[in-house]
């Protein structure tokens, strides 16, 4: 048997101020922003399926994500896409194929939301 699971236990996304990065995705992500930061650099997003863990200490201008390393799913990518823009979130593409959208964290990461 081997060893390794073919499961994705976490991805860190490298944020410049650990604190406004969790009230940030806690608001878009309709989750209250009142866990502990761990270390000083450290925050758990609780998620449902693969974690999200945000962190200052591996924040470089020159490491944030350029493309997206992963997506989040939505049941509605046109209300998904308003509720963003609302949110005043920096959206780089339009909603493409009836399906997936494209947008920037506070830090300039690169994320997407797919229709799932």
């Amino acid at each position: 048997m081997n060893p390794i699971l073919n499961q994705i236990g976490t991805i860190f996304i490298p944020v410049s101020n650990v604190k406004e990065a969790r009230n940030w995705y806690c608001d878009i992500l309709g989750l209250p922003a009142d866990g502990e930061i761990l270390y000083g650099h450290l925050y758990i997003i609780p998620m449902n399926g693969t974690g999200i863990v945000l962190d200052s200490k591996i924040y470089s201008e020159d490491n944030i994500f350029k493309t997206p390393p992963f997506h989040l799913n939505t049941n509605n990518i046109e209300q998904a896409y308003e509720f963003m823009r609302g949110k005043n979130v920096e959206l780089t593409t339009g909603v493409e194929h009836n399906h997936w959208f494209k947008f920037k964290d506070p830090d300039g990461n690169h994320l997407m939301v797919c229709k799932c």
